[in-house]
């Protein structure tokens, strides 16, 4: 009986790894070595995706605490006075308006200390 290669699939799933590992430098067009940069670069990239959510969500906060700073308030009693005045805006919208439009973002200190 012949030897039986699966030559097809196995074809198929290392052009799956070369056409991924263009670009790549020196010996990493290799399949050996490309298998290993693209499977270590797929862990940077799941990995990524979930660090990118925090770090823009730790750009917001710093955002906001500044302009609540400029306005005279902590940034822990500027969110407890929002919910409490329940002004449900997220910290990217509330950024946002730090950023762009410091008299709308003086209001909402104002309510915000009301409370």
């Amino acid at each position: 009986m012949p030897r039986a290669t699966n030559n097809p699939a196995s074809r198929k799933r290392r052009k799956k790894v070369l056409k991924r590992a263009k670009g790549f430098f020196l010996g990493r067009k290799n399949y050996r070595q490309a298998n290993e940069t693209v499977m270590r670069g797929l862990v940077f990239a799941f990995r990524d995706r979930k660090a990118r959510k925090r770090e823009f969500r730790n750009l917001w906060v710093l955002r906001i605490n500044a302009a609540c700073r400029s306005c005279g308030i902590s940034y822990s009693r500027f969110i407890a006075g929002l919910k409490k005045a329940c002004i449900e805006l997220n910290r990217k919208s509330l950024a946002e308006i730090a950023a762009k439009d410091l008299k709308a973002f003086s209001k909402l200190v104002e309510l915000a200390r009301k409370k």
